[in-house]
C-alpha cells in the first residue's frame, strides 16, 4: 500500500513535544511524514527529527525580510516532494505555507488554528491573513470548541471546512514520575524544602492572567512565608509588569524559569497550579489545564479555552472568577487547608483527563489525512 505522504510546516518553535508525539505514534505503515521548520537557525525538533530518520528541511526565516526567499523555497519543496496533505502550524507558518500549498495544487491543505480570539484583541491588523489562510484551507482544524466556535461565528469559516481535534497527551508519562527527577529540579530551582509551592506555566502575555496571581500569592506568602513563586515560560512583552509585581519580594522566595526540558517532573514541584488567562474566549486550548491535572497537581482555573469542556468546580479543580486576585487566593487557601477537598481534586483530576490521551488525537489526524 502506498503510503501517503503528509508535510508539515512549523514556525518558531524550538521544542514541541506535540510533534514528537505525532512522529512517534503517527502509524509510519500508513503515512510517511516530513517537516519544513521555518526558525532562525537550529532547533531541538529539527534534532529530534534528524534522530528519528524523519525528513526534516529548514528555512531560515528570521522576519519580513526572508518572507519572499522563505515563500518560494517553500512552493519549491511542495512542487518537487507532491505531499498528499500540508499541515501548517502557527503564524508565519501557515501564512506562507497555505498559499504556497494553495499554488503547488496540493489538494490537502490544512492548518491547526493555535489562537482563537488573539490576533482580533490584540492585533487587529493581521486578522486578514487568517481571513486568507481560512479561504485557501481546505481544512483548518480547531483544538477546542472555542476555538471552532470562532472560527464559525466569528470568522465564517463554513461548518465542513472546520474539524475539532484537541491536543492530545501520553498521560501515564505525567502520572509516574520517577522522584529522583523531581528532586533534581527541586534542587535546581530552590524549591526544596520550601511549602507550599505555586506554579504558573504560562507565557509572559497579558492575557494569562498573571498579574492576578502574583498579588493572590503574596498574600499567601503573608501566611506561608516559606511559600515559593515558580513561573515557568517566563519570557514574552509582559515582563516588565512581571517584575513591577516582584519588585519588593526577595529573589530568595520566586523562581523564572524560561524554558525547561522536563515537563513532566516540573508539574510535581507544585503544590498548586495556578492557570487564569483573563477571558472565555482568549485562551484557545491550554495544554496545561490538562497537563497539571494528569500530574495529580490541585489547580486553581478560570475557564477559558478548552477548561468548559471538563474542568468542574469543586470537583477536579477550583474554578474562579476571571482578572481578580482575592478569588486566587482563597482558592489556594482551601487546597491547602481542607485535606478531602485537595484528595478529591487529585483523583478526580486524574480521571477525567483520560479522554485527552495521544492515541485520541493521533487516531483523528490519520482520519482526516485519509479523506
Amino acid at each position: 500500500m502506498n503510503r501517503k505522504r503528509i508535510t508539515y510546516i512549523v514556525s518558531n518553535v524550538d521544542k514541541a513535544l506535540a510533534f514528537e508525539w505525532v512522529v512517534e505514534f503517527l502509524d509510519a505503515s500508513r503515512f510517511s511524514l516530513s517537516f519544513i521548520l521555518l526558525n532562525p537557525g537550529d532547533s531541538a525538533l529539527e534534532r529530534f527529527c534528524r534522530r528519528m530518520d524523519v525528513p526534516v528541511k529548514r528555512i531560515t526565516y528570521r522576519g519580513k525580510r526572508d518572507v519572499p526567499r522563505a515563500f518560494l523555497s517553500i512552493f519549491l519543496y511542495l512542487v518537487f516532494r507532491r505531499p498528499h496533505f500540508v499541515h501548517c502550524h502557527m503564524f508565519e507558518a501557515y501564512v506562507l505555507g497555505i498559499p504556497a500549498a494553495w499554488l503547488a495544487f496540493i489538494r490537502g491543505r490544512v492548518y491547526t488554528r493555535h489562537n482563537a480570539t488573539y490576533h482580533r484583541e490584540y492585533y487587529p491588523r493581521v486578522v486578514k491573513f487568517d481571513a486568507m489562510a481560512n479561504r485557501l484551507s481546505s481544512r483548518v482544524v480547531a483544538t477546542s470548541e472555542n476555538v471552532a466556535r470562532v472560527l464559525r461565528r466569528g470568522e465564517g469559516v463554513p461548518e465542513r471546512k472546520v474539524c475539532t481535534i484537541r491536543h492530545g497527551f501520553p498521560l501515564e508519562k505525567f502520572m509516574d514520575v520517577p522522584q529522583s527527577e523531581v528532586d533534581e529540579l527541586a534542587a535546581r530551582y530552590g524549591t526544596a524544602g520550601r511549602h507550599p509551592v505555586v506554579g504558573v506555566i504560562a507565557r509572559y502575555l497579558d492575557l494569562k492572567g498573571i498579574q492576578y496571581v502574583i498579588p493572590a500569592w503574596k498574600r499567601l506568602r503573608e501566611e506561608y512565608p516559606d511559600s515559593h513563586l515558580v513561573l515557568a515560560n517566563a519570557r514574552g512583552p509582559f515582563a516588565d509588569e512581571i517584575t513591577r509585581l516582584l519588585s519588593h519580594v526577595p529573589e530568595s522566595a520566586y523562581t523564572e524559569i524560561p524554558f525547561e526540558d522536563n515537563i513532566y517532573a516540573l508539574y510535581n514541584l507544585f503544590d498548586i497550579h495556578v492557570h487564569v488567562p483573563i477571558n472565555p474566549e482568549i485562551e484557545a486550548f491550554g495544554q496545561t489545564y490538562v497537563e497539571a491535572l494528569a500530574s495529580g497537581t490541585p489547580s486553581v482555573f478560570t475557564m477559558s479555552g478548552v477548561a468548559p469542556e471538563f474542568v468542574r468546580h469543586e470537583q477536579n479543580a477550583l474554578v474562579v472568577p476571571f482578572e481578580e486576585s482575592a478569588p486566587i487566593y482563597e482558592a489556594m487557601k482551601r487546597i491547602l487547608t481542607d485535606d478531602q477537598l485537595r484528595r478529591r481534586l487529585i483523583q478526580q483530576g486524574k480521571t477525567d483527563v483520560q479522554q485527552f490521551g495521544v492515541e485520541v488525537m493521533i487516531r483523528k489526524l490519520q482520519e482526516l489525512y485519509s479523506e
